[in-house]
């Protein structure tokens, strides 16, 4: 009896220890294939054609002159917007809306004064009548100090307007340049011997060509 328990274990550790394990084989199909695909020919013109787009220079974005200053004359600070000058727009609308501002409060100040003034001549009651020292001479003063700073408003402001297309047109005429490689402003040392300094800090134009 104990001769056949003990082969029977014997048979049951052998069938164990006799089953593959999952884990100790090799799955071919997920191997990498050792062939490598052949790369498609390519022609003599498509060859030249990669080395001349590879030393290409880099396009540069181009911004017409005429258009920036017409989008300007339309809406001070759309030119601006145009050249991607984004920074510059609040500053153009501040400037162009003070001068507005400053020329339309003038201007209702004139018309005031001028009311006023007329009033006072034709011996009419008008809307300072009644103020200790105000007379016809006082009216008539503030009257053309009230012209002459709206005058002023609206002569700055149309130089402000002028400036603005100006500056979007000069901008977009130099956009090409300033991104140019081969002009550059840079800080440089300046040798000079005739100095009791040799060697001085400054700026260099360079242009390659």
């Amino acid at each position: 009896m104990k001769k056949l328990f003990s082969v029977f274990l014997l048979f049951a550790f052998s069938l164990i220890f006799s089953q593959v394990n999952p884990n100790d084989t090799i799955r071919v199909e997920n191997l990498p294939k050792d062939s490598i695909p052949a790369a498609k020919p390519r022609t003599e013109p498509e060859i030249l054609g990669n080395i001349a787009n590879s030393n290409a220079p880099s396009k540069l974005r181009k911004f017409s002159p005429t258009k920036a200053g017409l989008y300007s004359a339309v809406l001070p600070g759309l030119g601006q917007f145009y050249n991607r000058k984004y920074w510059k727009i609040p500053i153009v609308w501040g400037a162009v809306g003070t001068g507005i501002g400053i020329a339309v409060w003038n201007d209702n100040q004139y018309k005031r004064y001028r009311n006023a003034f007329v009033a006072e001549l034709n011996g009419l009651p008008h809307e300072f009548s009644g103020i200790r020292g105000v007379d016809k001479t006082v009216l008539g003063n503030a009257q053309d100090r009230s012209k002459r700073q709206r005058d002023y408003a609206i002569g700055i402001t149309g130089l402000i307007y002028i400036l603005n297309i100006v500056d979007a047109v000069v901008d977009a005429h130099l956009y090409e340049g300033r991104k140019d490689p081969d002009l550059a402003l840079t800080p440089a040392v300046i040798h000079d011997r005739f100095s009791n300094f040799e060697s001085k800090g400054g700026l260099a134009l360079t242009f390659k060509f």
